[in-house]
């Protein structure tokens, strides 16, 4: 707790602690709410610890945020009365940086707490999809124009599907934890889709699709929605914000919210593609995008939910192999469950591919 209130101390001066909250949502970095009184004014931040063991670089990881905010924000109309809940307000320090270094070797950043907006881990009302593709495709259109190749990689080859294949061979060559004999149906799964899953990178390589400042983890908790409203205020979680494809972040989107049961569903009979979430995400993505980005892109967005969904089959059937050394798992199987879970989603998506473009190429 000492280092939280250093932190604080650091960042905010000539005032009061009043209450510190930790905020249990979120995998990767540790989170707190903290109520500071200063001048007899009651505020709200954010403190954050960053998790150095996934982001090695955190002057990187910041460089990035700051940019890309400081971006998004040339474009935001002054006169909204939301403008100062659009964005995320960093807190400089007092000297003038953005992280503060604790005597662990930890990295802290803060922000103004964002009042009246809630992220919401569930989809309670359809309408909560559209207004999330909208949310993430406003993102893509601030940014249509950002120098995407002057960003840090935070996580080298995130989505480099070439790549990740090449470890996942690896794995069932070393096959660390004996697990490669038992599960050759899964290997076979990918080995046929290895030409699918490389379309993008391939396509990227090629120039055929443009590099774009990505999001990379586009789940619905990622979009601050109006309490009021309902409607998208900010996207938040910039951390994996990098060079890529529109694709990404669509597909990943489409992948984790238009599915109708858990990433990790044992019942595979649960598992299919809500066309309709599908349809209100597309609907409010491109509604938001299809003046900055390519028709080429946007024609391929179903493309991206089947590479998605694709690279992580992969992902969770290599850290199986490997002994589950990556994610955190309830149980040793949990990391096959969530492989052959999504192998049934990918399935469900091939099955309903065509409908998929075909709406896509309706909204041109």
């Amino acid at each position: 707790m000492k280092s939280i209130e250093n932190a604080i101390n650091y960042f905010l001066s000539g005032g009061e602690i009043l209450a510190v909250e930790e905020i249990s949502a979120g995998n990767i970095n540790s989170t707190y709410k903290v109520v500071y009184s200063a001048d007899g004014k009651k505020s709200a931040y954010v403190f954050q610890r960053i998790n150095t063991y996934v982001f090695k670089n955190p002057e990187q990881l910041m460089d990035n945020v700051v940019r890309v905010i400081t971006h998004i924000d040339g474009k935001l109309d002054k006169n909204d009365p939301d403008y100062d809940r659009r964005l995320l307000r960093f807190i400089r320090s007092p000297e003038g940086g953005y992280l503060y270094s604790d005597n662990e070797g930890g990295s802290w950043r803060a922000y103004v707490f964002v009042d009246g907006v809630t992220a919401h881990n569930f989809i309670s009302d359809p309408k909560m999809f559209y207004e999330a593709g909208r949310g993430f495709g406003e993102f893509q259109r601030q940014l249509f124009d950002f120098p995407a190749d002057e960003l840090y990689e935070t996580i080298p080859n995130f989505h480099n599907t070439k790549s990740r294949y090449g470890d996942f061979l690896a794995a069932v060559k070393e096959d660390k934890a004996g697990r490669a004999e038992s599960v050759k149906a899964e290997i076979d799964f990918l080995v046929e889709r290895k030409d699918m899953m490389s379309a993008i990178v391939d396509m990227l390589e090629s120039g055929e699709l443009p590099v774009r400042v990505t999001h990379n983890d586009t789940k619905l908790n990622n979009v601050l929605l109006d309490d009021k409203s309902g409607k998208a205020i900010c996207v938040i979680d910039l951390d994996t914000v990098m060079p890529g494809s529109s694709l990404y972040d669509y597909g990943d989107a489409i992948r984790y919210g238009a599915n109708t049961a858990a990433e990790d569903e044992a019942d595979l009979s649960k598992i299919k593609v809500d066309m309709e979430l599908f349809k209100l995400f597309t609907k409010g993505f491109v509604e938001e995008t299809s003046s900055s980005l390519e028709k080429n892109e946007i024609r391929h967005f179903p493309l991206g939910a089947k590479v998605m969904t694709c690279e992580l089959v992969m992902r969770f059937l290599t850290d199986y192999l490997n002994g589950d050394v990556y994610f955190k798992i309830a149980d040793p199987e949990h990391n096959l469950r969530r492989t052959r879970a999504q192998m049934k989603l990918l399935c469900e998506i091939e099955a309903n591919y065509d409908e998929m473009m075909s709406f896509v190429e309706s909204m041109l």
